[in-house]
Protein backbone atom coordinates (compact mmCIF):
# COMPACT_ATOMS: atom_id res chain seq x y z
CA UNK A 1 0.00 0.00 0.00
CA UNK A 2 1.88 3.70 -0.88
CA UNK A 3 0.46 6.25 0.76
CA UNK A 4 1.93 10.08 1.39
CA UNK A 5 1.50 12.06 4.68
CA UNK A 6 0.30 15.81 3.21
CA UNK A 7 2.45 18.05 5.67
CA UNK A 8 1.38 20.91 7.04
CA UNK A 9 1.55 24.03 4.57
CA UNK A 10 2.17 21.70 1.48
CA UNK A 11 0.03 21.90 -1.53
CA UNK A 12 -1.93 18.94 -2.97
CA UNK A 13 0.02 19.74 -6.44
CA UNK A 14 3.16 18.34 -4.08
CA UNK A 15 1.59 15.75 -2.23
CA UNK A 16 0.82 14.76 -5.40
CA UNK A 17 4.25 14.93 -7.33
CA UNK A 18 5.15 12.68 -4.68
CA UNK A 19 2.71 9.94 -4.45
CA UNK A 20 3.48 9.72 -8.01
CA UNK A 21 7.58 9.34 -7.80
CA UNK A 22 6.49 6.34 -5.03
CA UNK A 23 4.22 5.01 -7.40
CA UNK A 24 6.76 4.90 -10.40
CA UNK A 25 9.45 4.17 -7.99
CA UNK A 26 7.74 0.92 -6.32
CA UNK A 27 6.72 -0.54 -9.63
CA UNK A 28 2.92 -0.99 -8.94
CA UNK A 29 1.93 0.61 -12.15
CA UNK A 30 3.91 -2.09 -14.27
CA UNK A 31 2.94 -5.10 -12.51
CA UNK A 32 -1.01 -3.77 -12.96
CA UNK A 33 -0.35 -3.45 -16.96
CA UNK A 34 1.60 -6.40 -17.15
CA UNK A 35 -1.86 -8.08 -15.22
CA UNK A 36 -4.49 -6.48 -17.60
CA UNK A 37 -4.58 -8.82 -19.83
CA UNK A 38 -3.32 -12.71 -20.56
CA UNK A 39 0.03 -13.10 -22.58
CA UNK A 40 0.76 -16.46 -23.66
CA UNK A 41 3.65 -17.82 -22.21
CA UNK A 42 5.45 -17.89 -25.69
CA UNK A 43 4.39 -14.48 -25.73
CA UNK A 44 5.89 -13.14 -22.95
CA UNK A 45 9.40 -15.27 -23.73
CA UNK A 46 9.77 -13.57 -27.16
CA UNK A 47 8.93 -10.25 -25.18
CA UNK A 48 11.63 -10.61 -22.79
CA UNK A 49 14.18 -11.90 -25.71
CA UNK A 50 13.45 -8.58 -27.82
CA UNK A 51 13.97 -6.47 -24.47
CA UNK A 52 17.08 -8.54 -23.65
CA UNK A 53 18.52 -7.98 -27.14
CA UNK A 54 17.84 -4.33 -27.68
CA UNK A 55 19.55 -3.64 -23.75
CA UNK A 56 23.19 -5.47 -25.46
CA UNK A 57 22.50 -8.34 -22.90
Amino acid sequence: MIYVIVQQNESIDSALKRFNMKLQQSGVLRVLKEHSHYEKPSEKARRIRRRRISRGN
